[in-house]
């Protein structure tokens, strides 16, 4: 038992005594070695470091030849093809008037041995921008067209509380009519309508319905608020709708392919300036680019010239009113001076 605690003694004496042991001066001599365990991590970082110094200076190379490389020169496009088979991307689109395109339209007809009563349809491209960031909301709306081509009837919904104008508006063709009673049913999807009207003395009591219809809340901007209830009633039973689709078009239908041409150029000409209200005047036109087809054929781009509501000639007329008036009171005031 004494050997094993005289060596324990030993070592904890030997540091603070300042004894040496052989041998240990020598394996104080010789420096740690950095176990390769330890060293790893860091050799990995240092990796890393470099690979990204070498990828942004890779970028940065790439930026500047991209800027000193001359961008490829684009062939203008042509005007008007020679031929009758050329290809459409070497040329610009061709632009017709609303008179000859439809009458190549009932053409493609003919040459095709389609249905001649089929729809036609238009697309409308808008510019919903106004000043800076602002802009024009999607809008849905309802328009008499001068000229009906299908004989379905809308399902018009009238609210009103007074029995003497319900009875009038079940007169007139409303599909349904009550009072706060259907904003339980009409909440829980159990009746539906194309339009809703109303009378002013019930719209403060349809608040709770106004996140459900939206765009379709009654209201004196679409007309579907008012007294007038024989008015209202006719004219969305037989009005034709529209709605701004993903944010800037308008697809639509206006007429069918066997009406006179005269018949589709005036419903698609009342559609269009219906569309213009939406944007004030002093901006640029909404409507920037028209396309009309019908159901089987290829969209025709339209010429916009004649179709666009003519806002700057009347303003135009104006200012030349204006000026001819100060110039017929000049001659008054020089005879009033004399």
């Amino acid at each position: 038992m004494a050997a094993p605690s005289a060596c324990c003694l030993w070592r904890a004496l030997a540091p603070r005594c300042g004894w040496v042991l052989p041998g240990l001066e020598q394996r104080l001599a010789v420096p740690a070695a950095v176990s390769p365990a330890t060293a790893r991590p860091y050799a990995a970082a240092a990796a890393k470091a470099a690979k990204k110094d070498a990828k942004r200076s890779r970028q940065e190379k790439a930026k500047e030849a991209a800027k000193e490389k001359p961008l490829p020169r684009r062939r203008p496009l042509m005007s008007k093809p020679v031929d009758d088979v050329y290809l459409t991307w070497l040329y610009r689109r061709p632009s017709y008037g609303l008179e000859q395109a439809v009458g190549m339209l009932k053409r493609f007809q003919e040459l095709d041995f389609t249905h001649p009563k089929q729809f036609v349809y238009i697309n409308v491209f808008l510019d919903m921008a106004l000043q800076k960031k602002k802009k024009v909301d999607p809008f849905s709306s309802g328009v008499a067209l001068p000229h009906r081509f299908t004989d379905e009837v809308n399902k018009v919904l009238v609210f009103t509380e007074n029995e003497q104008e319900a009875e009038v508006a079940r007169e007139h063709g409303a599909a349904i009519v009550g009072g706060v009673e259907l904003i339980k049913w009409i909440l829980e999807d159990e009746i539906q309508a194309d339009f809703y009207v109303a009378v002013p003395a019930i719209i403060p009591k349809l608040i709770p319905l106004r996140n459900k219809l939206k765009k379709k809340y009654p209201s004196t901007r679409r007309n579907s608020l008012g007294s007038d209830i024989p008015k209202m009633v006719q004219f969305f039973r037989e009005c034709h709708e529209y709605s701004v689709e993903d944010e800037s078009v308008i697809k639509t239908r206006i007429a069918r392919l066997d009406m006179p041409t005269e018949h589709i150029i005036a419903n698609l000409k009342t559609i269009i300036q219906d569309i213009c209200t939406f944007k004030p005047s002093n901006f640029d036109p909404i409507v920037q680019r028209l396309v009309i087809r019908s159901s089987t054929s290829e969209g025709l781009l339209l010429n916009l010239d004649g179709i666009l509501p003519q806002v700057e000639k009347a303003e135009e007329k104006e200012e030349e009113e204006d000026a001819a008036d100060k110039d017929e009171q000049k001659p008054v005031q020089e005879s009033i001076s004399t």
